[in-house]
């Protein structure tokens, strides 16, 4: 329910936004009021896209920190500032920099090529040879060298998911998503009883168990064209809950069900529902909390995020 409080509130945002030359860019995931005063909302590949390719003086990133990270990675010339520095992620925080540069180091003699999930810090990706989204993971691993074993970091879902696509082997790094994993093969087999006609579309951040009792397993940006061209009318959308709010605006016609957990009807990350209109507008007004990093660290996690826009084309 949009209330006269968010409306005053998204009218000092676009006048914040106007005044300081920004660009506002939202997650899916991000609640409905801030996906409605947004730019751009889009999944990892198409916000790094937006976040590359932007003329504004200052990027507000409506996300999760490593998210915002990554757009001042691109673009280090410009002011990069994030609702709520708090904003973590629990993929980001299953692989310290400092613990996969020790693996890295006790195994040199495997000469891994260290594909990254763009889910990590810019300390991860400075140790990666390339960064991929679940957007484009199976192209990214597809033009991996045949003759070096691959690392993928640092989630293990979606490793495996690739490796069901690719048929190529990989490490896979010891991670996964607090949000994804909550949903069950009991809890999604409740819901498909619920609704028999339903189709079921599923982020491969999800378990294989989940993944099996899915008819198409994709990111969030994909999901979109699939429910547009689904040939049913009940589509479970089985990932974190603000994509439901993107795919009813897009897709007016379906309805769309929310995958339920064994413990709710949704599934919510608690970081990004951190970012909020008001601290949205306060972070325009302050520029505060800025995004920072050491250049040198920042031109060694670039590489590889400009590889994977290369290699995505």
């Amino acid at each position: 329910m949009v209330t006269a409080l968010d409306i005053d509130l998204g009218e000092e945002i676009l006048e914040l936004k106007k005044r300081r030359n920004a660009v506002i860019l939202a997650h899916n995931y991000q609640t409905a009021d801030i996906q409605e005063v947004a730019d751009y909302v889009g999944d990892s590949l198409g916000l790094a896209y937006q976040a590359k390719g932007t003329d504004a003086d200052v990027i507000a990133f409506c996300g999760v920190h490593f998210m915002a990270e990554t757009a001042k990675i691109v673009n280090p010339s410009k002011t990069v500032v994030l609702p709520d520095a708090n904003a973590g992620c629990s993929l980001e925080q299953s692989c310290p920099a400092p613990q996969l540069d020790a693996f890295l180091r006790e195994h040199a003699d495997r000469n891994y090529y260290v594909i990254a999930y763009i889910n990590c810090s810019g300390g991860v990706k400075a140790l990666s040879d390339v960064i991929c989204t679940s957007g484009n993971a199976v192209r990214i691993v597809e033009q991996a060298p045949k003759d070096r074993p691959i690392l993928f970091v640092p989630d293990e879902n979606l490793g495996a998911w690739v490796i069901e696509q690719t048929g190529r082997k990989m490490d896979l790094w010891k991670g996964n998503c607090y949000v994804h994993v909550e949903f069950t093969r009991d809890s999604i087999q409740r819901i498909k009883a619920d609704h028999p006609d339903a189709l079921v579309v599923a982020h491969p951040e999800c378990t294989q168990a989940v993944r099996l009792l899915a008819d198409e397993v994709c990111s969030t940006e994909k999901m979109i064209g699939f429910c547009r061209n689904a040939p049913v009318k009940d589509i479970i959308v089985v990932t974190e809950s603000g994509m439901l709010h993107r795919l009813r605006r897009e897709c007016p016609d379906k309805n769309l069900i929310a995958g339920p957990t064994d413990h709710c009807a949704c599934a919510d990350c608690r970081y990004m529902k951190m970012n909020t209109l008001e601290k949205l507008r306060n972070c325009l007004e302050n520029l505060s909390p800025e995004v920072r990093m050491p250049e040198d660290l920042r031109v060694r996690a670039e590489q590889p995020l400009l590889r994977m826009l290369e290699q995505s084309k």
